[in-house]
């Protein structure tokens, strides 16, 4: 069974930081593009980051200079290492895999708040 667990969410105050992790199970990790969204209440879904076979990166305009993907294969895990939060980072991330089709996590709450 597919699985995609993220963890290290949590609630932190305007200008910290937090590292989010996706432990993948279930598929061929190496061959899987991985990225990170997140859906904050009454919005969209929208793309925070995504890192590719080949660790190329892409990121949302609204995290860029603040937000870094990368992958360790050999742990089946992608993170998110998010600095310098702001209160408009708030809501729910999730763990998306892509290769022959999308997996998703079940999302985890990150609220930054004083």
């Amino acid at each position: 069974q597919v699985q995609l667990v993220e963890s290290g969410g949590g609630l932190v105050q305007p200008g910290g930081s937090l590292r989010l992790s996706c432990a993948a199970s279930g598929i061929a990790f190496s061959l899987y593009a991985m990225g990170w969204y997140r859906q904050a209440p009454g919005n969209q879904r929208e793309l925070v980051a995504i890192i590719t076979t080949d660790e190329t990166t892409n990121y949302g305009d609204s995290v860029k200079g603040r937000f870094t993907i990368s992958r360790v294969n050999a742990k089946n895990t992608v993170y998110l290492q998010m600095n310098n939060l702001k209160p408009e980072d708030t809501a729910v991330y999730y763990c998306n895999a892509y290769w022959n089709r999308d997996y998703w996590g079940q999302g985890i709450q990150v609220t930054v708040s004083s």
